[in-house]
């Protein structure tokens, strides 16, 4: 079984890596938040949907939409934007019910070339460019996903060895690496 260094709680890793919609729903809740609180939030939702384990994308896009923001708000909040990140939770979840029967995996499994993997990571709601390469990149050097051109479709994130994002942290060392990259990047951005 992979073994994940997300959400920096082993409870939390452990859902992540054996629940495909929790991993998904972790990438997109990683905005504007530390890494950990956002991949965190998969674990805080199932426990707060009643100790489950694992997250239904069926059930999440189905249960009332005012009921599940009142899951995402409760303290500790799930997102820094508890209603709004619930929402597009929900959105993800009721694309991946409708078009990959309800297994995130299907997203991946079967794709043969990684601007296959990209385009349909690119399709789900709230997956821009930049998210969709780094899950193509969180896949391939975590989880073992790798259709031809896996690499070139994550762009920078793919690279080996590189230390630029989620897809690259694997322990607390490897987080700081990645922590002090971002710095790097923000930094020379302004300048």
């Amino acid at each position: 079984m992979t073994t994940l260094y997300l959400a920096g709680d082993p409870a939390a890793d452990a859902l992540l890596a054996r629940d495909p919609f929790a991993l998904l729903t972790g990438m997109l809740l990683d905005q504007q938040v530390p890494m950990e609180k956002a991949f965190s939030g998969p674990a805080v939702i199932a426990e707060r949907m009643g100790g489950v384990d694992h997250l239904d994308p069926a059930a999440i896009a189905a249960h009332d939409p005012e009921a599940f923001a009142e899951i995402f708000s409760r303290t500790p909040a799930v997102h820094r934007f508890p209603g709004s990140m619930a929402g597009r939770v929900q959105k993800v979840a009721a694309y991946v019910a409708e078009h990959y029967g309800n297994d995130a995996a299907n997203i991946w499994a079967g794709t043969t070339t990684g601007v296959e993997l990209l385009k349909r990571l690119k399709a789900l709601p709230g997956f821009g460019e930049q998210k969709a390469k780094i899950m193509v990149a969180l896949l391939g050097k975590q989880i073992g996903v790798r259709p031809d051109g896996w690499r070139e479709a994550a762009g920078d994130y793919g690279v080996e060895g590189a230390t630029r994002s989620v897809a690259d942290v694997v322990d607390a060392d490897t987080l700081t690496q990645v922590r002090a990259t971002k710095r790097e990047i923000k930094r020379a951005a302004k300048a």
